[in-house]
């Protein structure tokens, strides 16, 4: 059977949920599937199959990020479910990464947490502008906590320059249950949303740039890439080169989707499945890049400061993780 074909009638953004380990980001993600699926602006999402791993299913923790599609009345929203553990935290740098807004989930019942704090924080280096808060599982907690759990929020978020952000106060489990006073929350949430977070300026005229977040194999006819389309546009037929750390690679572009719809062309912002011919899975690595032929490729070594000065008995080597649109990649400075 034919796919269907995604129709560009709205402006699209890409949304995430982070926040602190099992506040409810999986739970509140399948209930706006649920609730908008009601009012035939989404697929329902149940929880099981946003957490489909059978580690994710063991632990009852999200371990990879997941997506999902869903549309208001003006505009298409690609989500990002990310992972609270603290074991995962590069997950949700892939995730944050490619955000032009996110849904900070906070329970209401336990308040500001470690991950909180730490989702805050990466949210604001990796680049996400704008933030909404869903302060979940408020219908089990007192109103005099809740009201002192959105001050200290609002503390917190200040201090990252984070201003003004709107604080609804939601349930996923009761909106899944399908309570109408919490299933009303579901769509207070996402009219925050739709009025905090503007549709950003997409480079579409720019050569084109897709950070690869995954890498799939489709048996037959070649490897798929997948990612948000950082700048530029893709057509089937397009010719393209792999820039990263690894050696590069030229292929053809033999289909383009999103979320299982074929397109006409990707464009910047676009959460997009493209396919590669006669590339193989292991020459593609997570965090490189699909780019326009003759685009500028990295350096194997650079020069870079050190905001500070050496103190005795300091490493004169040292290493770290540097994220460049992905997972990060292991480095050495010296």
């Amino acid at each position: 059977m034919a796919k269907r074909a995604y129709t560009r009638t709205k402006s699209h953004l890409n949304i995430g949920t982070m926040g602190h380990v099992d506040h409810g980001k999986t739970t509140l993600t399948a209930a706006i599937t649920k609730v908008l699926a009601e009012r035939g602006g989404a697929k329902y999402v149940p929880f099981e199959r946003i957490d489909r791993t059978p580690e994710e299913a063991v632990r009852g923790i999200t371990i990879n990020i997941s997506h999902v599609e869903y549309e208001t009345a003006d505009r298409h929203y690609a989500h990002v479910d990310m992972p609270g553990h603290a074991d995962y935290v590069k997950n949700m740098i892939t995730g944050a990464a490619q955000l032009d807004g996110a849904i900070l989930v906070v329970s209401g019942q336990d308040g500001i947490m470690p991950q909180t704090r730490e989702h805050v924080l990466l949210a604001r280096r990796v680049g996400v502008e704008h933030v909404v808060v869903a302060l979940n599982k408020a219908d089990g907690a007192d109103p005099e906590l809740l009201d002192l759990v959105e001050l200290e929020l609002g503390e917190l978020l200040a201090e990252h320059g984070y201003h003004d952000v709107p604080m609804v106060r939601v349930s996923g489990l009761r909106a899944l249950a399908g309570h109408p006073d919490w299933t009303a929350s579901i769509e207070s949430l996402l009219r925050a949303v739709d009025e905090h977070v503007p549709v950003p300026v997409r480079y579409t005229d720019a050569p084109f740039l897709l950070p690869v977040e995954n890498v799939l194999t489709v048996t037959g006819r070649g490897t798929v890439v997948t990612g948000a389309i950082e700048r530029g546009t893709v057509r089937v037929g397009d010719t393209v080169e792999t820039v990263g750390l690894a050696d590069g690679f030229t292929a053809v572009v033999t289909g383009v989707e999103t979320f299982g719809k074929t397109m006409e062309r990707g464009e910047a912002g676009d959460n997009a499945a493209v396919l590669l011919r006669g590339v193989r899975r292991k020459q593609v690595r997570v965090s490189e890049s699909p780019v326009r032929p003759g685009s500028p490729r990295p350096p194997g070594r650079g020069v870079a400061g050190y905001p500070g000065d050496a103190q005795p008995g300091q490493p004169d080597q040292w290493s770290t993780v540097i994220s460049m649109a992905g997972p990060g990649t292991r480095v050495m400075l010296s």
